[in-house]
């Protein structure tokens, strides 16, 4: 019985810190905040908090990957009755950029500021490849790889992110002439 009371008091202990550098890095910035500073937070010491996060990579990795989780599954359900593939694909950025815009704390990732840490999270994240990468394959792509594609449409998401439109129908343009002819002339006929 306590091994299950142990594994969730665990995972509510993680939980409780990322929710700490969240709340801290919507206020400071992300490279502004420290592991001590994390740990005061979240009420904890810094032993523990580097019982759970041996670094500050992976505090921030773990958070991306839970911030993640949680506006992908948003974003499949926004486009559940979506059926039409271009329309998908521009339903699919449209409302990553939507739900991202929408909170401050993942709003600052994309700060100039904050800029190398997001770009190197990005890329690296195997979470964030694998939404794209599922998303691809939702739309019939049968590339043995779909890596090299999920990469560059999690690369297409960012630099709207970084770099956004004058407005949303600027941004649904641009999906519409660059974006969606290049994954649909991936899809076989």
């Amino acid at each position: 019985m306590s091994d299950w009371l142990a594994a969730d008091r665990t995972d509510l202990a993680a939980e409780r810190i990322l929710d700490a550098a969240a709340e801290l890095y919507s206020e400071r910035g992300i490279a502004a905040v420290g592991m001590a500073d994390v740990a005061r937070a979240a009420g904890c010491s810094r032993a523990t908090l580097y019982r759970y996060f041996e670094n500050r990579r992976a505090l921030q990795v773990a958070l991306v990957h839970r911030e993640t989780r949680r506006i992908g599954s948003a974003v499949r359900a926004d486009i559940a009755d979506v059926h039409d593939p271009g329309e998908r694909i521009v339903a699919v950025v449209e409302s990553a950029l939507a739900r991202v815009r929408a909170e401050p704390l993942l709003v600052m990732w994309f700060r100039t500021d904050n800029a190398g840490i997001t770009s190197d999270l990005a890329n690296s994240s195997a979470v964030i490849e694998g939404f794209a990468a599922n998303f691809f394959a939702g739309l019939g792509i049968s590339d043995a790889d779909p890596s090299p594609a999920a990469r560059w449409f999690v690369r297409v998401i960012v630099s709207l992110l970084a770099m956004p439109g004058a407005d949303a129908a600027e941004e649904r343009t641009m999906l519409e002439q660059f974006v969606v002819p290049a994954v649909l002339g991936r899809i076989p006929s």
